[in-house]
């Protein structure tokens, strides 16, 4: 079984101006999506989501020099 580790100590509840909360939350988050969608990976220069596309391409075997194949031919069809 797991252990439960014990309850932090009673502390109460701390005030912060919502605007305040807000301004810190909203920028770690945009620094966050910044650095890890927008900026382009110093190791090939490329976004997350154009490394998708390339690998999702090959693990289809898309390759540009090659004629795509709509699909392989079957035994009974003709």
């Amino acid at each position: 079984m797991a252990k439960h580790s014990p309850p932090p100590p009673e502390r109460g509840a701390e005030e912060v101006k919502l605007r305040d909360a807000l301004e810190e939350r909203y920028l770690a988050y945009a620094l966050s999506t910044i650095m890890g969608r927008a900026l382009p990976d110093a190791r090939d220069g490329l976004k997350p989501v154009h490394r998708r596309i390339l690998y999702g391409m090959h693990v289809l075997r898309l390759d540009p020099g090659e004629i795509p194949r709509l699909h392989k031919p079957r035994p009974w069809s003709k």
